[in-house]
């Protein structure tokens, strides 16, 4: 099935992102792929304020490199490693304390090894002056999840 979701506007990014907060559980993993101003961080805000309940200010670590929110749930991490500069360094950023939580992940790539096999991967796109965000289930449990997923 494909799970490729056209984003005409930020309205429809952050709409995107609380859908997916309706299906996270803890100890998932989200890896953000796009380029520089392709949707990450507002997709993650989507995600960040749904489960918050609230309109909680959801800016970019680039320069923290993580930031932590307490959700009525479970704990979300938002990790941008787009300045990491060696893989080794995401142990020092809380990357083991989130299997209690959710880690929502900026530039993955960089994490290297770090980066769990079980994921759902989701690939922002720019083509001409569409946006486009295409979700890939890494693992078992995140297909049967997707598995009638809507948005």
């Amino acid at each position: 099935m494909d799970h490729t979701f056209v984003l005409p506007d930020e309205d429809a990014t952050l709409a995107l992102g609380q859908s997916i907060a309706r299906i996270l559980r803890p100890g998932d993993f989200l890896a953000l792929h796009g380029d520089l101003g392709a949707g990450k961080t507002t997709l993650t805000r989507g995600i960040v304020q749904a489960l918050l309940g609230s309109d909680e200010e959801v800016p970019s670590p680039t320069y923290t490199l993580v930031q932590m929110y307490d959700g009525p749930a479970f704990p979300l991490w938002h990790f941008d490693l787009y300045r990491l500069e060696d893989p080794e360094g995401v142990e020092e950023l809380g990357w083991d304390e989130t299997v209690d939580g959710v880690a929502l992940v900026e530039w993955p790539e960089r994490a290297g090894r770090h980066l769990p096999g079980v994921r759902l991967d989701v690939l922002l796109e720019i083509h001409g002056d569409q946006r486009r965000a295409r979700l890939e289930p890494k693992g078992e449990g995140w297909q049967e999840r997707l598995h009638g997923f809507s948005h």
